[in-house]
């Protein structure tokens, strides 16, 4: 199931489903188009001191089969990194099954760049035990692709600090109420995809 919406980037969201290593898992998938060449787009998403920019602070031995570690946040494994088009890390929240991320980077004319995240969760619920896991994945990270955006628009200040971090990160009235509207519009897709999914099992049935 997709959805297209427009704006200065390009964005386009759909769910579905693939497995990973914790089992069968549901999928937030978000793609994005950056005014940026694939070398700029990857380092802001890789490099540490670039990431801590418009993201979190990242630490770990940073290399395929090391770990890393997101500042009061997820921690995981580095299951492959390609430069500058494809990386895969699991993602752990505290002891529940780890979610994979997987960030893939495609060139594209006039240096500009298209960013494709995947978020694939076997959990039904997000940490807070209420919200639904792939609905309240797919708003983060889109509010936090918001951020990149900034980013590359020199939006954010040079040097984040401890003493002005929560102020630049802290989510505006506008910031909340578009979230709310990607969260309608995601769990519209969700109920879609729950629908099809449905009817497809029906029909699988009644051919049998």
């Amino acid at each position: 199931m997709t959805d297209m919406t427009s704006s200065l980037t390009e964005r386009h969201r759909e769910v579905g489903r693939r497995r990973i290593a914790a089992g069968e898992a549901r999928t937030a998938v978000i793609r994005r188009r950056y005014d940026a060449p694939v070398q700029g787009l990857w380092d802001a998403c890789t490099d540490p001191a670039r990431l801590n920019r418009w993201f979190l602070k990242v630490s770990g031995d940073l290399r395929v089969g090391g770990t890393f570690s997101l500042a009061g946040n997820a921690s995981g494994e580095i299951l492959r990194c390609e430069p500058p088009r494809l990386l895969t890390v699991t993602w752990v929240y505290g002891d529940r099954p780890a979610d994979e991320v997987e960030l893939r980077l495609v060139p594209g004319k006039d240096a500009h760049t298209v960013l494709e995240l995947e978020h694939a969760s076997v959990c039904e619920t997000a940490p807070d035990g209420v919200a639904d896991a792939i609905l309240g994945v797919g708003v983060g990270w889109e509010m936090a692709l918001d951020y990149l955006e900034k980013f590359f628009r020199g939006e954010l200040p040079d040097t984040p600090g401890q003493e002005h971090a929560q102020q630049d990160f802290e989510p505006t009235p506008e910031d909340m109420e578009r979230a709310d509207r990607r969260g309608q519009a995601r769990a519209a897709l969700i109920g879609a995809a729950a629908t099809a999914r449905r009817t497809q099992t029906t029909s699988t049935r009644e051919r049998t």
